[in-house]
């Protein structure tokens, strides 16, 4: 059974001034003011990098983890490791608020459960935590303690402007006259038609907001367009529930580089069968959302919050964004464990300059999230230039590739910067999409197979893929997918591309989206959509008078073949008149009034048929649209 259930760089003061950040191919600004934080910020940069969440003398791992100064007003208390029955008599005190009431969840797992308080924590009060873990007779009473963060408000930050688009960029429908979906422009046809469809966003930027599906020659199969000020980013394929489903992230992109808003999975049919929010008071980020075996989610969220920057030359009162990753329970939503960047990288590692007025300072910036088989984390800071690779359970960073602390001497090209989507192969390497850019510090972007080797803690370059089609160089954003037969897949984030290249670097596909556009990630796979909305159909009588043209579209749909007309003077009296191929998005046929002599046509339907003729559904009948009168002489 099924439940319903950037990427950039700073680069103004959120303070009493215009927000402006470098996206893509241009500048998008978006003006307001917002007040800084008064007085002096607290303290949170951590006096050490080391937060065990084990427990001692249990299973069990906690967060918020022990000592650190991270956690949200509203977070819960993460008990993983043991049965929820394992978890008694649970105490939380707030040095300010007192004594918490409130209850203990179990996972759907099996594994844990989560106390979820009755009211908030004060920011910047300590709170201790006592709980008896163990089965019964083999009891251990344990205690914890952790600091609530100073959150800075998010509200008044802007998103990024979303200009009109020009009629020239997008698509238009006579069918569907509210889908306007960017025109993908293929200028490499596809040598591999076996990688299936293309799968990318479409914002920030000019023109609607979506997730949208290609087929390899262009033509739009699916658009879900989304209400102004809201965007969709990261379409992917996944496995839930043991089918593939489309997932992505929807919400609102502040213009200082994440998003706030929730996950989405949606089945072929385009119903969705699951929404997941991120838990303890944040809210989902676009970067990444990956799907784990036993209806488990990892996804990423910021926490912006104060933080007096003064030891490293910073605002006192400043503002630090500290991201985190959080392993969700997807059927209760109660997060089953969480890490946070502050709390195991420095911030010394971090390129991104340290500000000196209350701007929230990104020092880490992770933009991605690879599940290992034996449930290890690989991480990617773009602001630190590295990869992560991070514990299962405990989060202890157990090896850096790139970066200034580097766990590997890295070979010639192999340093990257401002990079995305590092991602942990079976044969040990790593790929990531090295950015190089926003400031420039490559000649243009590429993506990258680095092989590591534990052992003697050497990294050396294996082959670095440019764009066949000269230089490209993206501010920000961007992926590399392996495919099952090893061919890659590049997304160029802000420079809105999508490149298919064999392991040894030659082209099978290319295509892009309009200037200005961006897609933060492109991908292909195989997808076989079935919509359960009927198909879409208008029609018009021709300027003429001696013809009718018909307009059959149907959103998401994959195995169309052709379309039948029914026409006739009534709905009940319907007969065919054409049929016809179909030809893209949108068909269109014209047939001559001729075809029904005795009575005018006033009415139409079509029918979707599939490869073999057959019928797969019909669409509602229309009254058909006249010409407008013209107007009497004199």
């Amino acid at each position: 059974m099924r439940w319903n259930g950037y990427i950039v760089l700073l680069v103004a003061a959120v303070a009493w001034v215009t927000v402006a950040i470098v996206l893509g191919t241009g500048t998008l600004t978006g003006a307001r003011t917002v007040v800084p934080p008064s007085g002096p910020s607290p303290a949170c940069l951590p006096a050490r990098l080391v937060h065990n969440p084990a427990l001692a003398g249990t299973t069990v791992e906690v967060s918020p983890a022990p000592e650190t100064d991270t956690a949200n007003p509203d977070t819960q208390i993460s008990f993983l490791g043991t049965p929820v029955t394992n978890i008694r008599d649970v105490s939380v005190e707030g040095s300010r608020t007192g004594y918490h009431y409130g209850h203990v969840f179990g996972y759907f797992q099996g594994d844990g459960g989560s106390f979820v308080p009755d009211k908030p924590f004060d920011a910047g009060e300590r709170v201790l935590v006592r709980a008896l873990i163990g089965p019964p007779g083999g009891e251990r009473r344990s205690s914890f303690s952790f600091r609530i963060a100073t959150p800075y408000p998010t509200g008044a930050i802007p998103g990024f402007p979303n200009p009109t688009a020009s009629p020239s960029s997008y698509q238009s429908f006579e069918s569907a006259p509210g889908v306007h979906p960017p025109i993908l422009t293929v200028t490499t046809p596809d040598r591999d038609p076996g990688a299936g469809d293309v799968m990318m966003s479409v914002g920030p930027g000019p023109g609607q907001y979506g997730p949208l599906i290609y087929t390899p020659q262009g033509r739009l199969v699916w658009f879900d367009p989304l209400p102004n000020g809201l965007n969709a980013l990261d379409l992917n394929v996944q496995r839930y529930e043991g089918q593939n489903d489309l997932t992505w992230w929807q919400g609102r992109v502040l213009s200082i580089g994440f998003g706030q808003g929730q996950d989405i999975v949606m089945d072929a049919n385009y119903q969705t069968v699951a929404t997941v929010h991120a838990g303890n008071g944040f809210e989902a980020d676009l970067h990444d959302f990956q799907i784990a075996p036993d209806d488990v989610a990892y996804l990423s969220t910021y926490n912006v919050m104060r933080c007096d920057l003064a030891p490293i030359g910073g605002a006192r009162n400043g503002v630090i964004i500290d991201t985190a990753v959080q392993e969700v329970d997807m059927k209760t939503g109660l997060v089953r464990w969480e890490w946070h960047s502050l709390d195991h990288v420095g911030v010394g590692e971090s390129h991104a300059p340290v500000p000196t007025t209350a701007t929230p300072w990104d020092s880490f910036h992770l933009n991605s999230i690879d599940l290992e088989p034996n449930g290890d984390l690989l991480i990617s800071g773009r602001s630190t230039w590295a990869a992560y690779q991070l514990e299962k359970g405990s989060g202890t960073i157990l090896w850096r590739l790139g970066g200034i602390s580097s766990s590997f001497a890295m070979g010639p090209g192999a340093e990257t910067a401002w990079q995305h989507d590092a991602r942990l192969h079976p044969d040990g390497t790593v790929t990531m999409f090295d950015d190089g850019s926003n400031p420039r510090v490559h000649y243009q972007s590429r993506g990258v197979r680095i092989a590591i080797d534990t052992t003697t803690r050497s990294a050396h370059l294996v082959r670095a893929y440019l764009h066949p089609g000269g230089v490209l160089l993206a501010d920000s954003q961007g992926n590399m997918q392996t495919l099952p037969d090893e061919n890659l897949v590049l997304g160029w984030g802000a420079q809105p591309y999508v490149t298919e290249l064999t392991k040894t670097g030659e082209l099978l596909f290319d295509a892009h989206l309009p200037p200005g556009s961006s897609s933060y990630r492109a991908f292909r796979f195989p997808w076989s959509g079935h919509p359960l909305s009927l198909p879409a159909v208008s029609a018009r009588v021709l300027s003429t008078g001696d013809s009718t043209a018909v307009f059959a579209s149907w959103n998401g749909a994959s195995e169309v073949a052709s379309w039948r007309v029914l026409a006739g003077a009534d709905p009940s009296s319907l007969t065919t008149a054409a049929t016809m191929p179909a030809s893209g998005f949108e068909s269109t046929i014209t047939f001559p009034s001729t075809t029904y002599p005795e009575r005018k046509v006033e009415y139409v339907a079509v029918q979707a048929l599939g490869g073999s003729g057959q019928l797969l559904v019909s669409s509602p009948t229309v009254q058909v649209q006249n010409p407008p009168t013209p107007p009497k002489a004199g």
